[in-house]
């Protein structure tokens, strides 16, 4: 007995000793980091706990599930899934319950569980908690609580390209004139990540269909299928020539199926439910963050308390391209785009491409550190740009520009 114990005893400090050799944990990919490390963990002893809003009925949800399946699989780290868990104290519970199941990492998904995965923080100070979309880790400063987002804004720019060039096409054919080209947009919240979101879409449409203008209206839900689809049926009545959203059922790519208006969805392909009318989808990849997280508890090292994907490093993403809905041309379109972004040639948020109130925005303090009066405390301007994502991983861009309309 003794002898085989002392073989385990070997095999797992050579396990330790062979993870310390890598590195990759750190600021590769963050606005700011934490302090603390660990003395790592094996592979095969690691469990990772999700706490998730919905389950796999929302498109938002299983993007993560997906997500984070493969990247435990890589990985060799043991998942635990809580789904349809709430805003609310459901989530402390469910945290707790995870830490109770032996979780070392645990990690929630929607913006609203956020202060429920800090309380759960503050009292297990040896689990790593991560959070997608929050805005509080830079603040609260804790070695174990960490945000993480990615540039989605460039995926949504991306498929606003996309759109646009359905529209040309459209307005190319006679459907409708140049001046009657308005995308329809169905919105959760009006919270800055959805308007940085439909800003995004807006401008790569504006990219190569000049005149095109938009219309959002919002559901006050992140998922409610029927709010939904009434919403893109109102936006479609009100004249909407082809329709995007961010929300997170299948309620607007239904709606725009049944009336045969052009849709880009989000968070993944709805091409098997909308065959005629799907075009494109952009995603957050969140594999490579996970992936990312876990070595980092592998190897002891400190997790970025900001972490922000993008393009370059797998985490920002588009489907497919829908031939049989989409305009000729479509995919070369996006490919140039995305190179144009990749090299710096293309900045999203390049003020010299969007007007407030007819004028140029030159100045612009934001929110990014988050109090309750959402006070603007950071200069995020600079030679011209917006810098959105750079001094916190979670969107913050909330500006109203001149070409998108909110409707009741």
């Amino acid at each position: 007995m003794f002898k085989k114990l002392l073989s385990i005893t070997l095999a797992a400090l050579m396990v330790l000793s062979f993870a310390a050799v890598f590195t990759g944990c750190g600021s590769n990919n963050s606005s700011s980091n934490s302090s603390g490390e660990s003395s790592g963990k094996s592979a095969d002893s690691l469990k990772f706990g999700f706490i998730y809003l919905h389950d796999e009925n929302s498109t938002y949800d299983n993007n993560f599930l997906t997500a984070a399946k493969e990247a435990c699989e890589k990985m060799g780290a043991e998942m635990i899934n809580k789904t349809n868990i709430d805003e609310s104290d459901a989530c402390k519970e469910a945290a707790l319950d995870l830490v109770d199941q032996g979780c070392d990492i645990i990690f929630a998904d929607s913006f609203g569980h956020e202060d429920f995965m800090i309380e759960a923080a503050k009292a297990n100070p040896d689990v790593q908690f991560l959070h997608a979309t929050g805005t509080k880790a830079h603040t609260e400063k804790l070695d174990n609580f960490h945000n993480a987002f990615a540039s989605i804004y460039e995926g949504r720019y991306l498929a606003g390209v996309a759109a646009g060039m359905k529209i040309n096409e459209m307005i190319e054919e006679g459907k409708f004139t140049k001046d009657e080209a308005k995308m329809g947009y169905v919105g959760a919240h009006p919270y800055a990540e959805v308007k940085s979101g439909y800003t995004s879409f807006y401008l790569g449409a504006k990219s190569v269909c000049p005149t095109v203008t938009m219309e959002v209206k919002f559901t006050g839900s992140w998922y409610d299928e029927t709010l939904e689809k009434e919403a893109a049926n109102k936006l479609i009545s009100d004249g909407c020539v082809l329709i995007s959203q961010h929300a997170d059922s299948m309620g607007a790519p239904t709606a725009c199926e049944s009336a045969g208006v052009p849709n880009v969805s989000y968070n993944g392909s709805t091409v098997s439910a909308c065959p005629n009318t799907f075009i494109v989808s952009s995603k957050i990849n969140w594999a490579p963050y996970f992936e990312y997280a876990i070595k980092c508890v592998q190897e002891g090292k400190a997790i970025d308390t900001d972490w922000t994907g993008t393009i370059a490093t797998g985490s920002v993403e588009l489907t497919e391209v829908n031939e049989k809905a989409a305009a000729k041309g479509t995919q070369e379109a996006i490919d140039a785009a995305k190179a144009d972004l990749e090299s710096g040639k293309i900045n999203v948020f390049d003020t010299a491409n969007f007007t407030v109130k007819g004028e140029a925005l030159t100045s612009y303090m934001a929110d990014v550190d988050t109090d309750a009066e959402f006070k603007g405390d950071t200069e995020v301007i600079k030679d011209g740009v917006f810098e959105e994502s750079k001094y916190r991983s979670a969107p913050y861009f909330d500006v109203d520009i001149d070409g998108i309309s909110v409707i009741e």
